[in-house]
């Protein structure tokens, strides 16, 4: 495992283009692009901070300037071309690429419509009464179709788009109270709508808008929190407030497995690793006052993994009634490229991740830290997990086990975030103002 040197960056801006071959990070109000080798890099001069990269290997990108209602979009191919979009005064509040690379989304402030722009023959076309939800927009895996959730005369519908024209392909009326989200399977077969997190419900539609099924695990209590689809469509995980995970599988659309997140573990069949932070001795020559004053590494801390014996006591901090949306539920899923591993976080126990297995329908792993848990995510490429705490190590998992390394850095790297490279080979690591890139030796790992 080797690092790369410290680059700037700012609010925590930082995309990896589709292909892999390029890094673009925001300075202040520069955008700064970078090569896979991180060498020459290319200045770019924009009135905000928001890089987003689009679905193609082509090298454009696009800064949105929320606050002036502006877009940029540059080329590296063409540095003499350029493309400026001008919302006006019905604002900004949202710009997305389309997976072809070819038009960009526009949402305008308020929701009141969604303006797609085509970068080929400048055309414009409107979709009107987008809903205001997180995740109220979802493309399909290939690009073609996009669903769209909306708010119609106080209804929840869902419009079908095809992507090529923007022509709509079905448009149909949902089952929930107040549409929450929606998300197309892996394969684009499926449609999984949601409730708000006021009631429990998950409904299942067809491309063709029928209603494939619905699921609710209970009534009159707080619902769902987050939806996750394996990337081979064969299941679909629902978190909730109550600390379960329910596992739905794709041919009945029913329950086969829930996952619970006990404070008291006494599974003789997982593995529990527990971080241990040690602080290494020092001779009285290394503590003279002049290496010191010169050195913050002397105070710092060393962490690994230990191995706990059942039973096992998870930390648990109890949300305040009186604060809004309380620190409580699954808030947190993510399956394995292949598949096989599903992790999630409960916001109960911050400072853990469990690992569960979805061959064997069981507990595989629990990492439990020192600190709470910010982020993390599973490599494209193998079962690797790679997770941050907002100190200054890195922390990764895989089936043959645990491994803390410390980003070496002149003073104190404290990762808050990360994103894996396409390849699975790297890791981009986002402090406050700072990153750095982490290269893998997957050979040795993978063997």
């Amino acid at each position: 495992m080797d690092f790369s040197d410290v680059f700037k960056q700012s609010n925590q801006l930082a995309r990896i283009s589709p292909d892999g071959k390029y890094l673009a990070t925001c300075v202040q109000y520069r955008l700064v692009v970078r090569c896979e080798h991180l060498a020459d890099p290319a200045l770019y001069t924009c009135l905000d901070k928001y890089p987003a990269w689009n679905g193609l290997q082509i090298p454009l990108y696009l800064c949105a300037m929320y606050k002036r209602g502006l877009v940029q979009v540059w080329s590296l191919e063409q540095p003499d071309w350029h493309c400026k979009i001008d919302e006006g005064s019905i604002g900004l509040v949202s710009s997305r690429w389309s997976p072809d690379g070819r038009h960009i989304l526009n949402t305008t402030e308020f929701h009141l419509r969604i303006t797609v722009w085509s970068l080929c023959n400048k055309a414009v076309s409107y979709i009107k009464y987008p809903k205001a939800c997180d995740k109220g927009i979802s493309f399909s895996r290939d690009g073609q179709y996009l669903a769209l959730a909306e708010r119609r005369q106080c209804k929840d519908c869902v419009s079908i788009f095809v992507c090529n024209n923007w022509h709509l392909l079905r448009h149909f009326e949902t089952e929930t109270e107040d549409l929450a989200g929606l998300e197309w399977s892996p394969s684009g077969c499926v449609l999984a709508v949601w409730d708000s997190c006021l009631e429990y419900k998950v409904l299942l539609y067809s491309l063709d808008g029928r209603l494939l099924s619905t699921f609710s695990a209970y009534d009159w209590s707080l619902g769902i929190k987050a939806v996750c689809w394996s990337p081979s469509s064969q299941f679909l995980a629902v978190g909730s407030y109550d600390e379960k995970v329910c596992i739905l599988n794709h041919i009945t659309w029913k329950k086969i497995m829930q996952f619970e997140h006990p404070a008291a573990l006494d599974d003789s069949k997982a593995t529990v690793y527990m971080e241990v932070e040690k602080r290494p001795a020092r001779s009285s020559e290394e503590m003279s006052l002049h290496n010191i004053a010169s050195s913050t590494a002397l105070f710092s801390t060393q962490s690994n993994y230990d191995i706990c014996l059942p039973p096992v006591q998870i930390p648990v901090v109890d949300p305040d009634p009186d604060r809004a949306n309380p620190a409580m539920g699954v808030s947190a899923l993510a399956f394995s490229a292949d598949s096989r591993y599903l992790a999630t976080k409960n916001d109960n126990m911050a400072t853990t991740v469990w690992v569960w297995d979805m061959q064997k329908l069981r507990l595989e792993a629990v990492l439990r830290h020192t600190s709470g848990v910010r982020c993390f995510q599973w490599s494209p490429r193998s079962a690797r997990l790679a997770l941050c705490t907002g100190n200054s190590n890195l922390y990764m998992w895989s089936p043959g086990g645990c491994i803390v390394v410390q980003v070496p850095s002149e003073g104190q790297f404290q990762v808050l975030s990360l994103s894996w490279h396409p390849a699975g080979d790297r890791l981009v690591l986002l402090g406050k103002e700072q990153l750095c890139l982490c290269y893998l030796d997957t050979n040795k790992q993978d063997s």
